[in-house]
């Protein structure tokens, strides 16, 4: 029982420290431009498609879960994680070597393009931890524990993955190559 709480206690600590730096180190390195580097304008579209497949595999992780396929849950859930890191890599790569692009919509739409990006940021922000405190969860068989959790993190990351592709295509016809 010590050995569990304490093993929790581990992942809690690291889970506070990764949730705090990845934004942190985002934020820094979207002010970073590298200089002399070709703009990486291809990445955009690459990572808008990985979001969309992040959402397809967390919604056929659902499925699996509840048709008594864990090792598949397990699996599908595993590769949305590597998806979102590839996400955030490719992310990041582009900005450090890109100017940000301003929406050009006019009239409500602007309204929503920013609501839609703002919120968008923000739950990207608010899912790093819930995401690996459910996975840990899970990783320490404390699974119904894991489920609640689960039942709280997954309409948020769905909400992420989703609206990053929506927020690449509202502003893909305003990118200048």
């Amino acid at each position: 029982m010590e050995n569990q709480i304490q093993r929790e206690k581990k992942f809690n600590t690291g889970i506070t420290i990764v949730s705090i730096l990845i934004p942190v180190v985002v934020a820094v390195l979207f002010g970073v431009k590298i200089p002399g580097v070709a703009p990486l304008s291809i990445l955009p579209p690459i990572y808008a498609t990985i979001n969309g497949l992040t959402a397809l595999v967390l919604i056929m992780a659902v499925f699996a879960i509840k048709n008594g396929q864990r090792k598949r849950h397990e699996t599908l859930m595993t590769t949305a994680i590597v998806f979102s890191l590839i996400f955030l890599v490719m992310y990041v790569a582009y900005h450090m070597t890109s100017e940000s692009t301003p929406f050009g919509g006019v009239g409500v739409v602007v309204y929503v393009y920013y609501f839609i990006l703002i919120s968008h940021i923000i739950l990207s922000i608010a899912i790093i931890p819930l995401v690996l405190k459910t996975y840990a969860k899970a990783y320490l068989k404390q699974f119904e524990a894991h489920k609640k959790l689960a039942k709280i993190t997954f309409p948020i990351w769905l909400y992420v993955a989703i609206t990053g592709v929506v927020v690449y295509l509202m502003i893909a016809p305003y990118y200048t190559y």
